[in-house]
């Protein structure tokens, strides 16, 4: 929705302005929708090659029709020749045998858009053993084997311990992490830290404190942006687990973008943080999601979504950038006002909606040129063989003391292994293609 939204507004910015600038917004990548679905459809031939496929997506109940994405993709699926869809919850399933129904129809794959703690809380009313049916089978995607593999404290094993078995692509790109609590360990140059909690006291303006459970930027005290470092600290501590990680200077992955002044009533150059957010599966790099925002980068932030295009003009990134704030800017407030406007009214069509009002987008896409493309499927590809590394240590009890599980939520994730199956894996990075600040 992004990309329809920032096509519709380079458009409109390219007519006007006559800017010599050509930008590919329908590159495969930056439409990933339909490796998604064909995704699915290789899930399902795995077990049930000769069934007609019948692929349910299941989401917590509250969230049905409130996720547009989840709502499109359930529409793609119906509209293609002999496939079904449906999006429902858990609470609506029903098992025959070993097959899990849904309305009396057997599902062949299951898209389970939740985390497992999630699961076990409507399991506490309801009950969820028809879908634990469909865990056990293996017709879930994404496995449930994963959810232990995001874990926040699995980034200390591949920026320490298991960093020399990784492939280096995943390591440049993990800062260093280090579960916080009492303890001695190695720093972010690998030299010795007799006490973490000091260390981190005495770096306070380096460093960022991340919940290890948390989502959406709750609870994150970040070094630089934060006076009440004791505090912060003492919260860390005692609250909940915490990870350290190193603070990766703003300028990196800040780029400044045209935006509207509401109340002064003109165009600004703004400075917002980004992120890239590569979306792999059993295929390779499946596409990319790019946000914006203030730290962290999320709409919560005063950010959002942001259109991502290709380069074809034959220039520098940073030119191409200089000269598509500079042509934005040019516009004037009220021809900049009435394109922001279509786009808004855009969003609000497409149900790329937040808090009421439409996503954020910025004016300008996230930029990358041709020659990115092959070392972000690279990484990506690197990043699959890494993480069935790791499971293998998670099966074997060497993650168990940075992977803190409740007992239930272990047993679903053992329940399906991964082990490289089809499944959707979000990696989100901070990478610079060069208009970074």
């Amino acid at each position: 929705m992004a990309q329809i939204r920032g096509k519709l507004c380079w458009k409109r910015i390219k007519d006007i302005s006559g800017l010599e600038i050509e930008l590919d917004f329908d590159h495969p990548l930056l439409r990933p929708v339909p490796s998604f679905l064909d995704m699915l459809l290789r899930a399902h031939r795995v077990k049930f090659n000769q069934e007609r496929p019948f692929i349910l997506l299941v989401a917590e109940k509250k969230t049905l029709d409130k996720v547009p994405e989840n709502i499109n993709v359930v529409e793609f699926l119906n509209e293609m020749e002999g496939v079904s869809a449906a999006l429902t919850s858990p609470e609506e399933l029903e098992k025959n045998a070993d097959r899990v129904l849904y309305r009396g129809q057997a599902a062949t794959v299951i898209f389970l858009d939740m985390m497992n703690d999630d699961l076990l809380s409507i399991a506490e009313d309801h009950d969820i053993e028809p879908l634990l049916t469909g865990i056990r089978t293996g017709i879930v995607v994404n496995p449930r084997g994963l959810e232990p593999l995001g874990a926040k404290g699995v980034f200390e094993v591949v920026t320490g311990e298991a960093s020399s078995l990784l492939t280096p692509s995943t390591v440049k790109h993990t800062p260093w992490t280090r579960l916080f609590y009492p303890r001695k360990t190695t720093g972010p140059e690998g030299e010795w830290i007799p006490d973490l909690v000091e260390w981190v006291r005495d770096h306070w303006k380096e460093i960022v404190l991340k919940p290890v459970h948390g989502h959406t930027g709750r609870g994150i005290f970040i070094g630089p942006q934060s006076e009440s470092r004791d505090e912060a600290i003492q919260t860390a501590l005692e609250v909940e687990p915490y990870i350290v990680q190193s603070f990766i200077p703003k300028g990196l992955w800040a780029e400044e973008y045209p935006w509207l002044d509401l109340q002064e009533e003109k165009v600004i150059l703004k400075q917002w943080q980004t992120d890239f957010r590569c979306m792999i599966n059993d295929n390779g790099l499946m596409g990319f999601v790019a946000r914006f925002g203030g730290i962290p980068t999320n709409v919560g932030t005063g950010g959002g979504n942001q259109s991502v295009a290709i380069l074809k003009t034959e220039i520098p990134v940073k030119e191409a950038v200089d000269r598509i704030n500079d042509a934005i800017m040019g516009l004037g407030y009220s021809t900049v006002m009435e394109i922001q406007k279509e786009m808004d009214q855009k969003g609000l069509e497409l149900g790329h909606i937040y808090l009421k009002g439409p996503t954020p987008n910025t004016l300008r896409p996230r930029i990358i040129k041709p020659n990115h493309l092959a070392p972000l499927q690279e990484y990506s590809a690197n990043l699959w063989s890494d993480i069935l590394i790791l499971e293998k240590m998670w099966l074997g009890g060497k993650l168990d003391h940075l992977v803190k599980l409740g007992e239930d939520s272990a047993e679903i994730a053992r329940m399906q292994p991964w082990g490289g199956s089809s499944a959707l894996i979000a990696s989100d990075g901070l990478f610079s293609f060069g208009a970074h600040l």
